[in-house]
């Protein structure tokens, strides 16, 4: 356990110390709030859906979660190309440690990039339905972020090079949003559409932020948080096992 600790009190102090990253992280979520929440607004309004920037914004924080979570794997490269993460191996520490330590302070980071985003949508005006909610909107802010970091120590995992890990999240992350039913309802999709937003795992992370910050739910809140922890365990698993075949 303290193995965990210490790595995960490295990820955080490593995000903290990073003023630029903090700073850089926040551009594009509030691009999408400015451009796409005050410029469709009226569009969307006037197709009889209220306001859209009270339904995109669960969708831009499970976006920024996502991203901050996913990235989190860059820093393994980092950390096998200066030696640090030979160091780490070797140590009289189990593997599974160091992945879970990793994870969650990756994890923790997401969280705390999404607790900014909240902040900054707040003050553009978005409005919970409830301020009793917002607990129950932070466990799938927490599931979202362990599922994705997990998933992206996995292919930081299996990558060695920063160019391939770029491409390969360039690849996943971009659908894997866009995808998600965070910048559009999910209801009266089209067949096809409908089958791949229910296999995208942060479809179900957003619906779970958007029921809980403005009540209005695609599936049972059940159904959300029991996927996105079987699929936290699922990667968590996957991501244990790659990261157990990384040679020193």
């Amino acid at each position: 356990m303290g193995a965990i600790y210490i790595l995960w009190l490295r990820e955080l102090k490593r995000y903290v110390r990073s003023r630029v990253q903090v700073v850089v992280s926040l551009g594009q979520p509030c691009l999408y709030l400015l451009a796409l929440g005050f410029g469709l607004g009226p569009v969307f309004q006037k197709a009889g859906l209220g306001s859209y920037l009270q339904f995109m914004a669960p969708g831009v924080i499970g976006m920024t979660v996502l991203f901050s979570s996913v990235f989190s794997g860059i820093a393994m490269l980092w950390d096998r190309q200066f030696g640090f993460l030979k160091e780490t191996l070797v140590a009289p520490v189990s593997r599974m440690q160091i992945m879970i330590g990793r994870t969650l302070g990756g994890a923790t980071v997401a969280v705390l990039q999404g607790t900014l985003i909240l902040i900054i949508c707040l003050i553009a005006g978005f409005r919970p339905h409830s301020w009793m909610a917002i607990p129950v909107a932070f466990l799938f802010v927490v599931l979202i972020a362990i599922v994705f970091a997990a998933l992206g120590t996995a292919i930081g995992s299996t990558i060695k090079d920063m160019q391939g890990f770029q491409l390969v999240m360039n690849f996943m992350v971009m659908p894997i949003f866009f995808l998600s039913g965070a910048l559009y309802p999910l209801a009266n999709l089209g067949v096809v559409l409908r089958v791949i937003t229910r296999l995208d795992p942060l479809t179900y992370g957003v619906d779970g932020l958007r029921g809980a910050l403005i009540n209005q739910w695609h599936f049972h809140p059940a159904v959300n948080a029991g996927l996105l922890a079987t699929i936290a365990l699922v990667f968590l698993s996957l991501g244990a096992y790659l990261f157990s075949k990384i040679e020193v």
